[in-house]
């Protein structure tokens, strides 16, 4: 594994208010990238980053993580995954070397720089695209199934579902007059989220992408190359395949035929994680919540997204929730 030093964490009160232009083009110098000064911010919002352009060659791209969220081995992890997929000539965009170390420092912030890699969003209404996204998912799982992570957490109901739910309540984000109706209809959720768990038995967890959502994966010509592994962490296979499904349950179960199709040339699926979909559907709710509430002190946050903690904002999650404690016990696709 490339090495960075010691594992530590950075400390959270070190702010991306900290991180101006110039700090962003000394951080590429100090690891022997020389910018032309042309700099461009990319959607991200976890963590920062950057397209830079070069004196020579193509530009790069920075990414500056969020102090105190990983651990550096946590975060070495995740790059030793995504480098060992790719020299496996699975398409990652994986961080590059400089001295074989792919985690820097640069004025109090962890840094890694990548290849620039351009493409569309996939056409997943393309039968052809869904198989051909299922065989790269396939072989991705068929690596990750290869060993554990171990500074990376796994997906489970207590880190998805009940901690988020509780720093919300906690904290003061729920409305007063919704506060009731917000405790009891997470309640009822997550007690069904334990029920899909118990219906689907023991699964096998394994290295995943985490956050493959169509925003992550990059199409061109050539097919798809996935990009963003900084949400890695053990899981069931579903969690990779869930969210590439979208519209009425006759069209995901279409879909979900159509990547498993690809899939398991690689890697064999096992049906029970199918219980899984819609509980793990309701830990992203209620973790995307908590996860807005708990960065909503970084200035980008309330920017972004004004619609956060509105009170028609907590009237249409609890609406969801409710829906969602509905389909929990629906049969699976």
């Amino acid at each position: 594994m490339d090495n960075a030093g010691s594992a530590t964490s950075h400390p959270s009160s070190l702010h991306f208010s900290a991180l101006p232009p110039d700090s962003v083009l000394g951080a590429l110098e100090s690891v022997g990238f020389r910018s032309d000064g042309r700099l461009l911010a990319l959607n991200s919002y976890e963590n920062r980053v950057y397209q830079v352009g070069m004196e020579e060659g193509a530009p790069l791209v920075v990414k500056f993580y969020r102090p105190g969220r990983w651990s550096d081995d946590a975060i070495l992890e995740e790059h030793a995954f995504v480098r060992e997929l790719a020299e496996r000539e699975i398409p990652v965009v994986a961080p590059l070397a400089p001295g074989n170390i792919t985690l820097h420092r640069f004025a109090g912030f962890r840094f890694a720089v990548f290849p620039r890699h351009g493409g569309r969003a996939p056409e997943l209404e393309d039968p052809g695209t869904l198989e051909w996204m299922g065989r790269f998912l396939g072989r991705i799982h068929a690596i990750g199934a290869l060993g554990p992570f171990r500074a990376r957490p796994s997906l489970d109901i207590a880190g998805f579902g009940e901690q988020p739910r509780d720093y919300l309540l906690a904290h003061g984000f729920i409305p007063a007059d919704l506060d009731a109706a917000y405790r009891s209809v997470a309640d009822q959720a997550l007690d069904g989220v334990r029920r899909c768990f118990m219906r689907a038995g023991e699964v096998r967890p394994l290295r995943l992408h985490g956050d493959c959502h169509v925003g992550n994966v990059l199409w061109t010509d050539d097919g798809p190359h996935f990009v963003d592994f900084d949400d890695s962490r053990m899981g069931p296979a579903v969690q990779d395949l869930w969210m590439l499904l979208s519209g009425e349950r006759a069209d995901r179960t279409r879909q979900l035929a159509e990547i498993l199709a690809g899939y398991e040339d690689f890697c064999d699926f096992d049906d029970r994680e199918l219980h899984l979909v819609e509980a793990l559907r309701t830990l992203r709710l209620i973790h995307y919540a908590a996860w807005l509430a708990q960065r909503w002190d970084d200035p980008a946050f309330p920017q972004a997204f004004p619609w956060f903690n509105t009170q028609r904002y907590w009237q249409d999650r609890i609406l969801e929730l409710r829906e969602q404690v509905a389909l929990i016990d629906e049969p699976p696709l």
